[in-house]
């Protein structure tokens, strides 16, 4: 299995749906809440490039938002 990351908000509605695809898949995930951590925020924004929300990363690939289809297949499912 691989290593699951979000980057998200608490009032973010793409990380909620994520987060819901994660838990209904059974996919164990590490979360980390930018709006609160900061030093996440800036590892999140070095990594992606980006402020927004949700960051996933899949192994060693990162999607930015909640494309379904794009995080199924970097899951393999």
């Amino acid at each position: 299995m691989k290593n699951v990351t979000i980057y998200s908000t608490p009032t973010c509605h793409f990380c909620h749906l994520a987060k819901d695809y994660f838990k209904e898949n059974n996919i164990a995930y590490t979360e980390y809440d930018v709006a609160s951590n900061l030093e996440k925020r800036k590892e999140m924004v070095e990594k992606s490039g980006q402020m927004g929300v949700p960051v996933i990363i899949i192994g060693d690939e990162l999607t930015v938002g909640f494309d379904q289809p794009k995080i199924a297949g970097m899951l393999g499912l």
